[in-house]
């Protein structure tokens, strides 16, 4: 049997989103903005969707803008958010994903200074971390949610808090592609100016995001083009991923037993792989259960990708965005180096078994019988 368990990857489109896109595809196909009855049936198509979204954020639909995915809306959001200003602080993490801290290096050499916080090594963050950097001179603070490779919970509910206690002027951006469904996260609450999601870690289709932008808050576009999307995304939207978006969120179902659920088969995993002297665990113990990080002892973290491949059980060996470059994250952490270049995320989603998950520990047992003594 085939295992799949790279869902922080990407994950399966469901069928609800499959016959969505394929709809958009060859009834609802004519271009949103086009006035003819084609076009007007398409527009009010996006804006079904527009409001399906906007509702799993406890949003209003003027609030979300579409994207073509995670990456664009990352850029959006902090291109946006400084463009305003000649210089001034940005507070994030040392553990952000590569759309994120690309735009960093790229404000820093704007003459931006950049405050990466460093996690401890269970890839935490703490909010008085995040406290102690923030002052009158900060103008964003952007963090993720959830770490795409470790799975650690940064303390993203409390930045709202923090900017009001220092008094400080900054937009606060959060990277919620990995938490999006998986926590309850409803931006108003928390003081979230600015928020990022993605469509095809939802069970939806690639090609699609969405950028939460609060009402009252002002930035400017990255994209310039039509004027698509309140002036944000311009381009035409790409209605197949939109519609297969909002169809696989609202067959998503409760957020909170899938977590239970999902908690449960980590736990499983973690029995198995914790009784084989090999393996290592870089994963926090309160991380979110959809993704767990180990390292095998004596195997190359790309020799173990290619060894449980073909054992039938798909995992990585870190970020997707990242392929090819040491883990920045684990890096961060505080790893040392053997442990790093060792080391793979098993993600795991809504669909995924306790079969799929049983295959998994063995597939990991046998690989460290059969390569892990040659590389130690």
């Amino acid at each position: 049997m085939e295992c799949y368990l790279d869902n922080s990857a990407t994950t399966k489109p469901c069928e609800e989103a499959v016959a969505a896109a394929a709809d958009a595809m060859t009834v609802h196909f004519g271009n949103p903005s086009s006035l003819h009855k084609n076009g007007l049936a398409a527009q009010q198509l996006l804006e079904r969707s527009r409001k399906c979204i906007a509702d799993s954020l406890r949003a209003e639909p003027g609030e979300i803008i579409f994207t073509p995915g995670g990456t664009a809306a990352n850029n959006t959001a902090i291109f946006g958010a400084v463009s305003k200003h000649r210089g001034g602080k940005i507070v994030t993490s040392a553990m952000e994903h590569p759309s994120v801290e690309q735009c960093m290096l790229a404000l820093e050499a704007r003459g931006f200074t950049v405050v990466r916080l460093l996690p401890d090594k269970t890839g935490r963050i703490t909010a008085e971390q995040i406290a102690e950097a923030v002052d009158e001179k900060t103008v964003l603070i952007s963090l993720m949610a959830v770490n795409n490779e470790v799975g650690s919970v940064l303390p993203f509910s409390e930045l709202g808090r923090i900017v009001r206690a220092k008094k400080s002027p900054a937009l606060v951006h959060v990277d919620a592609v990995q938490g999006f469904l998986k926590l309850p996260i409803v931006p108003k609450k928390c003081g979230i100016d600015l928020l990022s999601v993605s469509a095809h870690k939802v069970h939806g289709a690639k090609g699609a995001g969405a950028l939460y932008v609060r009402k009252g808050v002002h930035i400017k576009p990255y994209l310039l083009g039509g004027g698509q999307e309140n002036g944000l995304c311009s381009g035409t939207q790409p209605m197949p991923a939109i519609a297969a978006f909002a169809a696989a969120v609202r067959a998503y179902g409760d957020g909170a037993a899938h977590l239970m659920r999902v908690r449960a088969l980590r736990d499983r995993l973690l029995d198995r792989l914790t009784k084989l002297s090999g393996v290592q665990i870089n994963s926090p113990a309160d991380a979110l259960p959809y993704i767990l990080n180990i390292s095998l002892r004596g195997v190359p973290a790309q020799v173990g990708v290619n060894a449980l491949s073909e054992r039938g059980v798909y995992v990585s060996a870190g970020s997707a965005c990242s392929r090819g470059h040491r883990s920045a994250v684990l890096t961060a952490m505080g790893l040392p180096p053997e442990q790093v270049d060792t080391a793979l995320r098993i993600s795991l989603s809504r669909e995924t078994t306790e079969t799929e998950i049983d295959a998994c520990a063995s597939a990991v047992e046998d690989v460290l019988k059969t390569i892990g003594k040659k590389g130690t």
